[in-house]
């Protein structure tokens, strides 16, 4: 096998996680009178910084907004809402697939080490991945390739060495940029989102092998 690594995003690809975030912040912003659409929170999935929910509540409402309290409602919500989470389907097969392959796992995520590193040793995944990459120090946050570029450093392979799987047009846009396959594993909320920039596309990460993966990459083909 060429194949030598599979990169994993987190949330909504390992974790339905921005699901469980829009929800949340959805009742926020129904506690307050207001409503939050999709189209105001998608800017949001695969990056950080580029949507303010307490700031853009406040806009809507006309009213001020306590940072501090709207925040601790989210999180305890979006807590609720994932403690009993099952992962997504595919993760757990493509993990022990890759073993006996000789690839490689790593994490590139746009989310903070605490929560990744958190939701993955609750399951009882942290030690299956030999790279967690997330955007702190100088490294910038999806779309910008800066994670993806860092765990090929730290794994010691080339971009052509590796497979991505994402779920969101910003992870896609920073794999791509950093010269890696892109696959796209969209869940019911990022299948929104515009993923064509992807190499290959498809509905669960239960629906491609690795062994898959590495021929499409090897006869230079992607959608199926």
């Amino acid at each position: 096998m060429n194949l030598r690594a599979a990169i994993f995003d987190f949330d909504g690809l390992i974790l339905e996680t921005e699901a469980a975030d829009l929800e949340a912040w959805g009742q926020v912003y129904r506690d307050h009178g207001a409503e939050l659409t999709f189209e105001d929170f998608a800017v949001s999935i695969g990056t950080v910084g580029a949507f303010d929910p307490p700031g853009h509540l406040a806009a809507l409402t006309g009213r001020p907004v306590d940072r501090d309290a709207a925040d601790r409602a989210h999180r305890v919500i979006q807590d609720a809402i994932l403690e009993g989470a099952s992962l997504r389907p595919g993760v757990v097969d493509r993990l022990d697939e890759a073993g006996p392959l000789g690839v490689k796992l790593a994490i590139a995520s746009s989310a903070g080490g605490r929560w990744v590193h958190g939701h993955l040793e609750r399951r009882g995944l942290l030690d299956r991945f030999e790279v967690i990459v997330v955007p702190e120090g100088r490294l910038r946050a999806k779309p910008e390739p800066d994670v993806y570029l860092e765990a090929l450093r730290r794994l010691g392979i080339v971009a052509g060495q590796a497979v991505a799987f994402e779920d969101s047009t910003n992870g896609i846009l920073a794999a791509k940029a950093a010269g890696i396959f892109a696959v796209a594993v969209p869940n019911a909320l990022t299948a929104r989102l515009d993923l064509s920039r992807a190499d290959l596309r498809v509905d669960s990460l239960a629906a491609i092998t690795l062994a898959e993966i590495d021929r499409r990459m090897s006869n230079g083909r992607g959608q199926a």
